[in-house]
Formats: structure tokens, sequence, C-alpha cells
């Protein structure tokens, strides 16, 4: 029996991750929204792609809750993304958005649980790790079973950046990024290679820093070119997370995880490298950080709280 995901939202990260599930025939798909017409839409142009891409799966847009029961993964993107107001053009502030996608998250999460309570839900909802925090709340679910998708993403632009820089593959580009899904994210210049090449040996150090700036800001840059958010990369990072659980591949992904004890932090979801497999987060891999790095995750760690502690849940105790 194939495996089924529900992808929550039918937009572009929504639409695009359906894509890509497709074209991997990872499992049958459901996409799910509350717009009239848009994921039956959506589901019927993708399914009649199957006979040219040659993936043969069962593509079903719906907007009842009920179609996605017993789904072993959902990929949770509804939610209001980064968009600049058309007469303002100010992009809504974090307390705003925060409490905007909570209160579109958590009766999302309610109604999931009901019909699918062993599934493992993957997050890409902004503010990421605030969302995180609200699908487990009202879930209810182990914390391996509540993942969000930020570190595959930003890791992938920053290896993305670094391959543009010095004009060699990216699939020789290997490094990782760590802490909140934000303007506070730490890529590891410590960690970051070519083939096994020291990156410090391969660029000067301001090149470096401008690369690992605009890491931190890659989100942002995208908004300021489309005035929406990104999509693709997005999409594709969330997948290769699916892909990872479904095959029980094992792979590292930085992934947003609720720690408890793990870098010195409780009770807080932050990105740091993780196994990926059959029952979701199977380990959380402690690196030995320096002073620096350590200081820069505590500072990113930081502002996740300060983001989570707008949505007013009391503390565990």
């Amino acid at each position: 029996m194939r495996k089924k995901v529900t992808v929550v939202g039918a937009g572009a990260v929504g639409s695009t991750s359906a894509h890509w599930l497709a074209s991997k025939e990872l499992a049958d798909i459901v996409l799910v929204d509350v717009v009239q017409g848009l994921p039956q839409g959506v589901a019927l142009d993708l399914a009649s792609a199957a006979p040219v891409e040659d993936f043969d799966l069962k593509i079903v847009g719906t907007n009842n809750y009920e179609d996605t029961a017993d789904s072993d993964v959902i990929l949770i993107t509804a939610g209001v993304p980064r968009r600049k107001d058309p007469v303002t053009g100010k992009f809504p502030s974090r307390d705003e958005l925060v409490k905007i996608n909570q209160d579109v998250v958590g009766p999302i999460t309610e109604q999931l649980v009901k019909h699918s309570p062993n599934s493992i839900i993957i997050v890409v909802t902004n503010p990421l790790d605030a969302m995180c925090h609200v699908v487990k709340h009202i879930s209810g679910f182990p914390r391996e079973r509540v993942i969000g998708q930020a570190g595959a993403l930003d890791t992938a632009r920053y290896k993305t950046f670094i391959a543009m820089e010095l004009g060699v593959s990216v699939e020789d580009v290997h490094a990782i990024v760590l802490g909140g899904h934000g303007d506070e994210m730490v890529p590891l210049p410590r960690h970051t290679s070519v083939s096994g090449i020291p990156i410090r040996e391969l660029m000067p150090e301001d090149k470096l820093q401008a690369i690992i700036e605009r890491t931190r800001k890659g989100g942002g840059e995208i908004v300021g070119l489309m005035g929406r958010s990104a999509y693709y990369a997005p999409a594709s990072a969330s997948v290769a997370m699916i892909e990872s659980i479904l095959k029980d591949k094992k792979r590292v992904i930085a992934s947003a995880v609720y720690l408890q004890g793990e870098y010195g932090y409780n009770d807080l979801f932050i990105g740091v490298p993780c196994v990926l497999g059959s029952t979701g987060l199977e380990k959380v891999i402690v690196m030995d950080l320096n002073d620096e790095e350590k200081a820069m995750l505590d500072v990113s760690a930081r502002a996740v709280r300060s983001v989570v502690d707008v949505l007013g849940y009391a503390k565990p105790a």
C-alpha cells in the first residue's frame, strides 16, 4: 500500500511541493485548502501531467479534511505570507504575522490530528519556529512528530551562494546552517567545505561574510524582488525531508526541532542537524561549537524565544 502525504495549502509552496512529490513518485497526495476549487484545480492539472512525466499515483484536491485521513506525513504550508501591503508598501509586523498565522495554523492542526493521529507533521508556515510551537501545543504530539522546515532551506541557499561565487558545482559544497529561520540564523564557516577543502582556503573572509549575510537575508531578497515569498526552494527542501522520512533514509538534515537540553536549550524549536527516518526525528546531532558559534546560536535562540512568547502559551513547568 502506498504512503499518503497531505499538503495543507494549495498556494505556491503547497502546489510546488505536490509537484516535487509527484515527480519523485513518493506517495499519494492530498491537497487541501479553504478556497473552493483551488486544490481541485491544482490536483487535476498536476494529475494531467502524469502521462507525460510518467508518474503514477493518486492526487486529490479537496476542501474537506476528512479526505486527509490516515496520512503518513502532513506538510503545513497554509498561512499569510510575507507580502507588501499594496497601499502602504509595508510588511506586517512580526507580532501581527505571528497572531494571524497562529489563528490559521491552530484550527488546521486540530482537524489534521483528528483525522491522522499517527502522522508526522512538517511545518513551513512562517514565522516558522513559532508555528512549530502552535502545532506541537495543539496536537499534543511528541517532539519526534513535529518538525520545522527551515535549516534545509537556509543551508540550500548558503550552498547556492557559495557555488555561485566559486563557480563550482553545488553538489560539491558541504555546509550547514543552524538556529532560527530568520535574520539571526547561524551559518557555520568552520564546518563549510568544497569537496573537503575548507571554505576559507577558497575565498577571502570578506566574500565569505557577504555570503553569510546574503544567506540570512535570502528570503527577504526574494520577497523584495518578487513582492512575495519564495516557493521553489522551500518546496524542494520540504520534499527532501518527506523523502527521508517515507523511505527511512536517515538523512542528516538541518531541521527545527523541539530541543530538550541539546545545545543548552529547553522547550524551544531551533534548527539543528537531525537524523530523519520513518519515525520522524530519530536523533539530534550535537555539534561541538566554539565560543563564537555558540554565542551566535544564543542570539538566534533569544530571537526565536521572543517570537514564541507572542503566542501567549504558558511555558512548560
